[in-house]
C-alpha cells in the first residue's frame, strides 16, 4: 500500500459517493507546494484507492521535473467509460460539482476521458483543461502532446542503448490516445512499428505495419484486429514481441514480476502512468534494459495542461514539450550512468529535490 506519511503527502484524500446518482469517486490531491495541483480524471470500473494515491505522486513528481507552477493530484471515477453519453455526462457534472470548493485541483483529461468530458467540468465548475479548441482550448489528445512528448524521450535515450531511432523496431502496448501519436511521431523519425496492442489483441508484423491505416481503424471505432495485414496475437502476446523500443501507454502495472522475463526490447520509453511495478523494474535494469520513467517520459499532456492554464499557443506547447523532455531525459539519464543508479531512482532524486525546495517557500512548509 501507498505510504501515508513519506512527508511529500498526501495533502487531501476526498471520497465522493452520491447513491441518488449511483456516483463513486476519489480525488488524492498529493502535494501543491509549486501551486494548485494538475492532474487527469480516470474513468474505468476496476480504479482504485491504491491507483489514484500512486497517479496523484506520479504528477506531483512530473509537475515537478518539467518545472510547472503545479503540484501533483489524480481523481478516478468508477464506472464504465463507454457507458451512454448522457449517463456518463451526468456521473462527470456530479463528481466535478462534489468538488467544485477544491480550487486546488484541477483537472484534466485521462484515461476514460477526452476533451468534451473537460467541457462538462468547465461548465459545471470552471476548472478544468485540455478543452476543445472552441472554447479556447488546446485539444492535448487531438495534437498528441503526450506522444510527442514520448517520441522526444526515445530518441534521446536510443543512443544511450547503442542504436539510433532511425529504423529502430518498435511496440506499443495500449494504442489508444498516447499510443497512436507516439507510433505516428516516431515513424515521422524513421522508426519502424511492428507491434501494437489494444483491448482486443495485439497485432504483429516484422516487416511494420502501416501506422496511418492503423491510427484510421482506431478513430473508426474499429479494433486492431481489424487490421488487414500481420498476426493476430492474444493481448498479453504484446510483452513478448522482439523489438528495440518498448512502450507501455495504457493501463498500470503491465510489467510485472510475473511477465517481466518474457520483455525482448533494448529500451522501454513508458507512455503510461506507473506501467510497471517496482520489482519488475528492477529486473529489467539488472538485465540491462534502459527504462525512461514515466513521470519523465510522458510529461508532454501536463505540459499542454499547465501552458494551455495561462494562455499559450499550441506551437508554444509544442516547443516546451520538446525542450523539457529532451533536457531532462538527457540529465536524468546521464546521472544515472554517473552514479550507477537506476533511472527512476536518479529521476526521483532530480524531482524531490524540487518539490522539497518549493515546499520550503510555503509558511507551514509541508503541503
Amino acid at each position: 500500500m501507498f505510504n501515508m506519511g513519506d512527508g511529500l503527502g498526501p495533502a487531501k484524500v476526498i471520497y465522493v459517493n452520491e447513491p441518488r446518482l449511483g456516483l463513486n469517486g476519489i480525488l488524492v490531491i498529493d502535494n501543491v507546494a509549486a501551486g494548485p495541483a494538475i492532474g487527469g480524471l480516470r474513468m474505468a470500473a476496476d480504479v482504485s484507492l491504491e491507483e489514484c494515491m500512486r497517479l496523484a505522486r506520479a504528477m506531483t513528481l512530473k509537475n515537478a521535473a518539467a518545472a510547472l507552477a503545479h503540484g501533483g493530484g489524480k481523481s478516478v471515477l468508477f464506472g464504465d467509460p463507454r457507458m451512454e453519453r448522457a449517463r456518463k455526462e451526468q456521473l462527470i457534472r456530479g463528481f466535478a460539482h462534489a468538488l467544485r470548493n477544491e480550487s486546488d485541483y484541477i483537472f484534466g483529461p485521462d484515461m476514460g476521458t477526452d476533451e468534451t468530458c473537460m467541457a462538462w467540468i468547465k461548465d459545471e465548475i470552471g476548472r478544468a483543461v485540455g478543452l476543445p479548441r472552441e472554447i479556447g482550448g488546446i485539444p492535448l489528445d487531438e495534437i498528441g502532446a503526450t506522444g510527442w512528448g514520448v517520441s522526444h524521450a526515445a530518441d534521446i535515450a536510443a543512443p544511450y542503448c547503442g542504436f539510433a531511432l532511425g529504423r529502430a523496431r518498435v511496440a506499443i502496448q495500449g494504442f489508444g490516445a498516447v499510443g497512436k501519436h507516439a507510433a505516428r511521431f516516431l515513424a515521422e523519425k524513421g522508426a519502424v512499428l511492428v507491434a501494437a496492442s489494444d483491448s482486443t489483441g495485439t497485432l504483429h508484423d516484422p516487416a511494420g505495419l502501416a501506422v496511418a491505416e492503423l491510427i484510421r481503424l482506431k478513430e473508426s471505432g474499429r479494433p486492431l484486429r481489424d487490421y488487414p495485414g500481420g498476426n493476430k496475437l492474444g493481448r498479453d502476446a504484446i510483452v513478448g514481441i522482439e523489438c528495440d523500443i518498448w512502450i507501455p501507454a495504457a493501463r498500470p502495472d503491465v510489467l510485472r514480476e510475473d511477465n517481466v522475463s518474457q520483455l525482448k526490447a533494448k529500451l522501454v520509453v513508458q507512455g503510461a502512468n506507473i506501467p510497471a511495478t517496482p520489482g519488475a523494474e528492477r529486473t529489467l535494469h539488472e538485465r540491462g534494459v534502459l527504462v525512461v520513467p514515466d513521470f519523465i517520459a510522458n510529461a508532454g499532456g501536463v505540459i499542454c495542461a499547465a501552458m494551455e492554464f495561462r494562455g499559450a499557443s499550441q506551437s508554444q506547447v509544442l516547443a516546451a514539450i520538446e525542450e523539457k523532455i529532451r533536457s531532462n531525459t538527457r540529465q536524468v539519464l546521464d546521472a544515472s550512468a554517473r552514479q550507477g543508479l537506476m533511472p527512476r531512482d536518479a529521476a526521483l532524486k532530480f524531482a524531490q529535490e524540487r518539490v522539497t525546495a518549493a515546499m520550503s517557500y510555503r509558511r507551514w512548509g509541508v503541503f
